[in-house]
């Protein structure tokens, strides 16, 4: 083609390209009013749905958290109704297993809650406001078709659980029986045990967690716990061991009460038979206590502050006492043991041990390599303990405990008036006790010749005084003034003869009181008449010592008061001396019925006198 005719061609070409651009770019000028419009419609929905969702902020209409509606709420109007949701399930019971034992506990003990309650109400509000224009049409299109539920998740306080489990460990738990003995017609039998079961907290915590997250329904429920099996302490090998005697002591309560007798029983019965295993602690209050009628003991003499009163287990000190010989002659770890507050009849000093609550206690270890059996045995008014176990020791050895009494202190004797009773009468209160400083002494013989001795315990028993009460009840003021000068004098052997004349003076007829005179209107009175007048100043000067007799009686309530302290004392009378040593002990009793012979009545109604 010639050149003229290509150029033609080609400026037709370039021509015909730009009207083309030129039709597309008035197309696009002619779109751009529409899309600004689009846009502008667009920002302003977007912004209005911000500002309601700003403003409004609730969730849409059938929306449920778990059974709870909570369309149209707010968040904290939704939060306060899952609260309500969660406390009429509270009250739901849980038993709790453990093998054959259960406990029942309600929703609320285990601190049950809504786990994540802020994030499911959260979603709840987001729906139809989050996503695209497209994902949030449909989020409101479906709540139209049915309504939107979230499923709840249950929690449950960790630390709230392990308490509950803690407080209820006796509950839950199952001890191992551990193997035992049994001793009938002089030989042994071995008695199987039994194993135990323990309750795993943690584990059961988390087991208790995992069932209200996963399982419960809301209803009550049963939930079986972790355990472990404890295995019982004891094999025959172990057992076949005990066959020899280790030690053994025996007192005499043949003179004592009924009540008290069958307190120094009873407490042999509670011992009898008790296995203790090498490393244990056997504990003598542990055994016999609790001290009531409903286990089997009767009211009996007990000493409580220098005092002898009736009380449940009076008499249980000389079950402990026997033992307590019985056992360091087996030469077992004595770890606690306390004198009594007073001295007691039925050992030598120092060779007792008082029980009193759970500060006084007799405490011993088996520090031998084999279990330990202890038999106790009453006949005849004898109490007997036998320790059994394996013998080591060289049988030439010999073991021998004496009393070494340090010094004695005599109480004397107090006579004492009571308002509460006529002249005449006598009564005696309380024997007297004396008080002692003793030692106990162990004493180690090799083929009889002495190896070894050494102080093994000290103690400290208080004194107290014999108490008698002298009634001064009487309408006769000469009677109440013989008998209290009598009192004042702290004469035992002439109360009885001062009671008995202060007696027959108030059995006097009593003459009336003459109305005094005007002197004005007498003559001189005769010498017979000065004569009475000098038997009433006797008279008087008797009421002067009468008054010097309430001064002593106010003395003796201060000996009284410093007799109550006693037991202050007792901190010196134990090996382990730093315990506090105050109550009542049951069973400083050793009396007699012939002591309660030389008592009046009155006396016999406070029980059995200990000596």
């Amino acid at each position: 083609m010639p050149n003229d005719l290509k150029y033609w061609v080609y400026l037709y070409t370039k021509c015909k390209g730009r009207d083309r651009k030129d039709d597309t770019m008035k197309r696009y000028v002619k779109l751009v009013p529409l899309f600004v419009l689009v846009f502008a419609a667009g920002l302003a929905g977007y912004s209005k749905m911000t500002v309601d969702a700003q403003e409004e902020r609730v969730i849409p209409d059938t929306v449920y958290i778990g059974d709870t509606d909570v369309s149209g709420m707010t968040a904290e109007e939704a939060e306060k109704a899952l609260g309500s949701y969660v406390k009429t399930v509270q009250n739901k019971v849980f038993t709790l297993t453990t093998g054959d034992k259960q406990i029942q506990v309600s929703a609320e003990d285990l601190g049950l809650s809504i786990a994540d309650t802020d994030v499911l109400i959260e979603e709840a509000l987001n729906i139809g406001r989050t996503g695209n224009l497209i994902a949030r049409y449909k989020d409101k299109k479906d709540l139209e078709k049915e309504p939107k539920k979230f499923d709840i998740t249950f929690d449950a306080d960790e630390e709230k659980i392990e308490t509950l489990l803690g407080v209820n460990e006796e509950n839950l738990n199952q001890e191992a029986v551990n193997c035992g003995l049994k001793r009938e017609n002089g030989a042994f039998t071995i008695i199987d045990g039994a194993n135990g079961i323990e309750v795993n907290t943690m584990e059961s915590v988390t087991a208790i967690q995992e069932y209200l997250q996963q399982e419960w329904d809301g209803e009550n429920a049963t939930i079986d716990l972790v355990t472990k099996v404890t295995e019982p302490q004891g094999t025959k090998e172990e057992l076949s061991k005990v066959k020899d005697v280790l030690g053994s002591f025996h007192t005499d309560y043949s003179s004592s009460a009924a009540g008290r007798a069958k307190n120094v029983r009873n407490g042999a019965e509670l011992i009898n038979g008790s296995v203790v295993y090498p490393g244990e602690q056997f504990s003598v209050y542990e055994a016999v206590s609790p001290f009531d009628a409903e286990h089997g003991y009767a009211l009996a003499g007990s000493y409580e502050n220098g005092t002898v009163v009736e009380t449940y287990g009076g008499g249980i000190c000389q079950v402990s006492t026997t033992l307590y010989n019985a056992v360091i002659r087996a030469e077992l770890e004595i770890t606690e043991r306390f004198a009594h507050s007073m001295i007691v009849n039925y050992v030598e000093p120092s060779m007792d041990a008082a029980i009193a609550g759970t500060y006084k206690d007799l405490k011993f270890k088996n520090n031998t390599e084999a279990p330990i059996y202890i038999e106790g045995i009453t006949s005849g008014g004898i109490i007997s303990f036998n320790i059994y176990g394996q013998e080591t020791r060289d049988p030439q050895r010999e073991v021998i405990f004496e009393s070494e009494i340090i010094s004695v202190n005599s109480p004397k004797t107090q006579i004492q008036g009571s308002a509460s009773h006529n002249v005449g009468y006598v009564s005696v209160q309380q024997s007297a006790h004396v008080g002692k400083v003793a030692k106990l002494w162990k004493i180690v013989k090799m083929n009889g010749v002495e190896q070894s001795r050494e102080e093994f315990n000290n103690s400290n028993y208080s004194a107290s005084p014999k108490i008698i009460l002298v009634g001064t009840n009487t309408a006769s003021d000469e009677a109440r003034a013989y008998i209290q000068n009598a009192i004042a004098s702290q004469n035992e052997a002439g109360i009885y003869a001062a009671a008995a004349q202060a007696a027959n003076i108030a059995a006097r007829p009593q003459q009336p009181e003459q109305p005094e005179e005007d002197p004005a209107e007498t003559d001189e009175k005769p010498d017979d008449e000065k004569d009475n007048n000098d038997n009433k100043d006797n008279q008087d000067g008797k009421g002067d010592k009468d008054n010097k007799g309430n001064k002593d009686n106010k003395d003796d309530k201060n000996n009284k008061g410093d007799a109550n302290k006693e037991d202050n004392a007792d901190k010196d009378n134990t090996d382990n001396k730093d315990k506090p040593q105050t109550g009542t002990i049951s069973g400083d009793s050793g009396s007699s019925k012939k002591d309660n012979a030389n008592v009046s009545s009155e006396a016999s109604d406070k029980g059995s006198l200990v000596e």
